[in-house]
């Protein structure tokens, strides 16, 4: 099932997620890395983050984090549990951000993926992102998807 993000339960399962799956697939320098974890707590209070869980009371097996920017759906994290994987837990995340925005009149959607993350480029070019531009500075592919 997804809910909406409850701090006191669920965020220390995300920042778990956080280092142990996205972390690893950033190129970044550790300093801004480190200054990204400090800033955690403060960048999920802004937006919106769902959770993926068995059922209502369960921890997270994974979690999307997003905003809206206008007509914009900006997708800022999304990670899986690597036992959670392959069950349909990230394209059930991105379904119902995708369907947020939609209700709040978004029209396009953008994404980043990491520069050797394939498996992220390949979830969302199958879910219909594709790349727009490499940004060279930050070592990632921006992904945008047009809404209908």
């Amino acid at each position: 099932m997804i809910r909406y993000r409850r701090p006191k339960q669920d965020d220390t399962v995300i920042f778990d997620l956080i280092e142990k799956q996205l972390v690893p697939l950033s190129h970044l320098p550790q300093t801004i890395i480190n200054q990204v974890r400090k800033d955690l707590p403060r960048r999920l209070g802004q937006g919106v983050t769902l959770v993926a869980c068995p059922d209502y009371e369960s921890d997270p097996l994974g979690f999307v984090h997003f905003m809206l920017h206008g007509d914009l759906l900006y997708i800022d994290m999304l990670a899986i549990a690597p036992n959670a994987r392959r069950r349909r837990y990230g394209n059930m995340l991105m379904d119902r951000a995708e369907r947020f925005a939609l209700s709040r009149a978004c029209r396009r959607a953008k994404v980043s993926v990491d520069t050797g993350n394939t498996a992220g480029l390949a979830f969302y070019e199958k879910l219909g992102y594709s790349v727009a531009r490499y940004q060279p500075q930050n070592y990632c592919y921006e992904l945008e998807k047009q809404f209908i």
